[in-house]
């Protein structure tokens, strides 16, 4: 009888062990999450920052009137066209 009531106390600390360190997984996971959403934020407010993301860059262009998208630098003139400059310094409209 007593064998049994070991066996079971030593499985019942098994599973609370194990419980309690995937808990803990679940934890470290949250805290990422905020410095990607921070990442997002700077990468809304700073037209500067290169980006992927399209729908991104077309906010950028709306609020800032310049965006770097792929690495290009994107301007807005006064007409409302979307133009970058090429190496030679002229004007590329999109």
């Amino acid at each position: 009888m007593t064998n049994i009531l070991l066996i079971l106390f030593f499985v019942l600390l098994l599973l609370l062990f194990f419980y309690s360190k995937r808990n803990r997984g679940l934890a470290q996971k949250t805290t990422i999450i905020p410095t990607y959403v921070t990442f997002l934020k700077e990468q809304e407010f700073n037209p500067d920052i290169s980006t992927d993301n399209w729908d991104l860059h077309k906010l950028r262009l709306d609020k800032f009137k310049r965006s770097q998208y792929k690495g290009l630098t994107f301007f807005v003139s006064s007409e409302n066209r979307i133009y970058y400059l090429s190496e030679e310094g002229d004007k590329v409209y999109c």
